[in-house]
């Protein structure tokens, strides 16, 4: 008994400086290179990236929320009015970069309700012109007064998805 206990002693020695000796050495890896478009060729945008609304000729700084269903825009003076029987709205973009601003109407698409904690908001939906990196289209955005929010838009899923895959640790890869 006592000799299986000495040799039940050594075995676990050597297997524990044998396995000791095959662990890797910590090494430092290198810097990858991000790609500008992804394996299904949709491009890979960061945090924070340019968006135009034609025919406004600079881009607002938006913030690229993959948490928010619709895109929603800082719209300044929002007028309710009708036109021909049907609901439409009339608003103010200015660019708080360089204060460039243009007044456009749209037709209301459909009001949201926007939940916050404490309170509900109703917002109109208007279909946008909009650039995005090399892309013009027509999107969904919800008009409301976002002057207390960092980014004067925000674009979410009804832009994103099939157009880009989002890297939060990159900003301003569209031009």
């Amino acid at each position: 008994m006592k000799n299986l206990s000495k040799f039940l002693f050594l075995f676990a020695a050597i297997v524990m400086s044998s396995s000791c000796q095959n662990t890797p050495k910590p090494s430092i890896v290198p810097a990858v290179e991000i790609k500008k478009t992804a394996p299904n060729n949709q491009n890979i945008i960061g945090a924070v990236e340019p968006i135009y609304f034609p025919p406004m000729k600079t881009p607002f700084a938006a913030r690229i929320d993959t948490g928010a269903e619709q895109s929603a825009l800082d719209a300044d003076h929002i007028k309710y009015f009708e036109r021909d029987g049907e609901k439409w709205v009339s608003f103010s973009l200015i660019n708080r970069e360089n204060g460039e601003t243009y007044r456009f109407e749209k037709e209301i698409v459909r009001n949201i309700s926007i939940k916050r904690i404490h309170l509900t908001e109703k917002r109109p939906m208007v279909e946008m012109d909009v650039k995005f990196g090399n892309e013009t289209f027509t999107s969904l955005f919800s008009l409301a007064k976002r002057d207390k929010f960092e980014y004067q838009a925000l674009v979410g899923r009804n832009i994103i998805t099939g157009r880009a895959i989002v890297d939060t640790s990159v900003s301003n890869t569209l031009r």
